[in-house]
């Protein structure tokens, strides 16, 4: 079993990856292949969640963060919880997941923007390997509003 066979698990450099919702084993690849710090943004209801994710994973021995984004709500403040915990981090194996890989790159690229001083054509680029912002409009607005706030 290899990382590159969870739902649109993308590996953004090195050690950062992100990627939709990952199967027990899957989990258990992760934590062998030395991810240290698993944070997701699915809810508890979405699909394929697992019923204890969070117990799972620190049995495997990586640390896990859980921030419920609302895929019909995203709030600032989920984005601001989110990038605190990936700058407690850095330097660790990190892996963003979420349902489908959605939230996560959004997120990711919010975070490179915001956070690393990434230009947003760069930092936004694995998010549309696997989906359009033009297509949620909810996300795109957030997303526009959460760069513009810093720009203006």
């Amino acid at each position: 079993m290899a990382l590159t066979d969870i739902l649109n698990f993308l590996c953004l450099e090195d050690g950062l990856c992100c990627s939709g919702q990952p199967t027990e084993a899957q989990f258990a690849e992760a934590a062998r292949q030395g991810i240290e710090v698993v944070i997701n943004l699915a809810l508890h209801t979405s699909d394929n969640a697992l019923p204890d994710e969070a117990g799972l994973v620190r049995t495997l021995g990586m640390e896990h963060i859980h921030i419920p984004v609302v895929w019909e709500a995203p709030q600032p403040a989920d984005l601001e919880q989110f990038m605190d915990a990936m700058d407690a981090h850095q330097g660790k194996h990190i892996l963003v997941h979420c349902a489908m890989n959605y939230r996560a790159t959004a997120f990711l690229g919010l975070w490179r923007v915001l956070r690393r001083g990434w230009n947003a054509e760069e930092a936004f680029a694995p998010q549309r390997q696997i989906w359009s912002l033009a297509d949620y409009p909810v996300w795109e607005a957030f997303v526009q509003k959460a760069l513009k706030k810093t720009s203006g």
